[in-house]
């Protein structure tokens, strides 16, 4: 099935902030941003096991599970299972990625590719989210930023596992649709190059943005858009730091990216466009992206997001991007 026949538009919600990620968030303060993401029309939501050990499928949960189950769309992922010990949430071993979530649920949480742990994870997903279905389902962060030199045995592992339950599951009609959800670009290209079997679409997070897009058009997009293979574009802002934040790749964003995101600003600012408009109607003008995905913790962020989809933006600004090398020579501009 292809995600644009699926999702309900072109702007969804992330909720791996939700799971506390870089601070610890209030519950009201998380409510009422669901609620505004509701209140706005929003009816994709895009949610994790490893977003705070299950914290964000919890919060997510309390909302959704009080609407009509047809009102939505909803994916989560594959590839961790949160279990009932516990450890020091801080002092996980995240490859790139150490002390995302130091603030999240204590819980312990392991890797786990297989098809059993996919079964498993799929279970204790619809417990917390308090749901009886899925409709997406991504194999999660089976890439290098998180598993180093490893990262292909957990590829295998998922090819052998994973893909094969997630594709039974599709074909019997339990879930609509599957894929991966990603960092980096390679373990997308080489599940496009196999035969069998065959996702649906992808969710590429971080890699399809203003400030990061070049490795993503050398061959992922080209061939995605070539076999009508359609992505949901995760992290628009780049971490944040698009959207006025600090952080880059889940880290203190580097002096060139900051001065990146400063030329990419003053731009903005001489034609009287927002940075976050450009952002999300950059990341969405690929034919292959089927929608975006921003996350938030304060309830104004979905006002904002849901303008700047609607922002009129002026092709000169567009032009005077490329121009700079801001923007790649290669990359689909919005109309």
């Amino acid at each position: 099935m292809r995600l644009t026949t699926l999702l309900p538009g072109r702007l969804g919600f992330g909720t791996a902030p939700l799971g506390n990620m870089f601070r610890a968030i209030p519950d009201d303060e998380v409510q009422a941003t669901l609620q505004a993401a509701w209140d706005q029309g929003v009816r994709y939501y895009d949610t994790a096991p490893f977003y705070g050990a299950g914290l964000a499928e919890l919060r997510l949960g309390e909302l959704l599970s009080r609407r009509p189950r047809d009102t939505y769309v909803l994916s989560t992922k594959v590839g961790r299972v949160v279990l009932d010990e516990v450890e020091d949430p801080a002092a996980r071993e995240l490859g790139e990625k150490g002390g995302l979530f130091a603030h999240g649920r204590p819980n312990r949480m392991v890797d786990d590719y297989s098809a059993d742990a996919t079964l498993r994870s799929v279970e204790d997903s619809l417990g917390r989210l308090g749901t009886d279905r899925l409709d997406i389902v991504w194999v999660h962060d089976i890439a290098q930023d998180f598993h180093g030199d490893n990262w292909l045995h957990h590829f295998e592992t998922a090819r052998t596992g994973a893909f094969r339950v997630l594709s039974k599951l599709r074909d019997e009609g339990v879930i609509g649709a599957w894929g991966l959800g990603v960092n980096r670009a390679e373990p997308i290209e080489l599940t496009l190059d196999l035969d069998e079997p065959r996702p649906d679409g992808f969710l590429l997070a971080g890699r399809y943005t203003l400030l990061d897009h070049d490795r993503a058009l050398q061959r992922l997009l080209p061939t995605a858009a070539e076999r009508g293979v359609e992505m949901v574009v995760g992290g628009p802002y780049s971490s944040g730091v698009l959207a006025g934040g600090a952080h880059f790749e889940y880290q203190d964003a580097s002096p060139e990216i900051v001065e990146r995101v400063r030329r990419i600003r003053e731009t903005a600012e001489r034609y009287g466009v927002s940075v976050k408009a450009a952002a999300l109607q950059f990341s969405l003008a690929h034919p292959a992206s089927a929608a975006v995905i921003p996350g938030a913790t304060r309830p104004s962020r979905i006002a904002e997001d849901v303008a700047a989809l609607q922002e009129d933006v002026p092709a000169a600004f567009w032009a005077d991007l490329r121009a700079s090398g801001l923007v790649s020579a290669a990359a689909p501009l919005p109309a």
